[in-house]
């Protein structure tokens, strides 16, 4: 990942959220979206320090056609999974999700309509 140097120490210190965050594709190159890194209180006083920029990955071309292809014919969304350090590096792991069909997102409504009947029912009863 392409970061500047207040992000780093954030990251370090635990402050990044990567729960609302996303991976798109802009010109055959890999960014994410929506990663928030709040700067530390003591970070520089000279630098503006925007906390959801999007930030670039940096990935082998062969990774890259590869993703691409997966998200542009599969209907694939990619999103990061985790961000850990490896050899002095920030690495980020991405995996490849795909959305609920319209019949399945049917199908959890009916359930959790059930569910919250059930405890209505269960209630009036005591």
């Amino acid at each position: 990942m392409v970061l500047e140097g207040w992000e780093v120490k954030a990251i370090r210190a635990g402050r990044a959220n990567i729960k609302e965050s996303y991976v798109i594709v802009h010109g055959g190159e890999l960014f994410v979206l929506g990663m928030h890194i709040t700067p530390l209180a003591n970070a520089s006083t000279h630098i503006k320090a925007d906390p959801v920029r999007t930030r670039k990955l940096l990935l082998h071309g062969k990774e890259v056609a590869r993703l691409i292809g997966k998200v542009e014919r599969a209907g694939y969304t990619l999103l990061p999974l985790d961000l850990h350090f490896s050899k002095g590096r920030i690495k980020a792991e991405i995996g490849l999700a795909k959305g609920k069909k319209l019949y399945d997102k049917r199908e959890d409504e009916k359930k959790r309509d059930w569910e919250r009947e059930k405890s209505r029912l269960i209630r009036e009863r005591k």
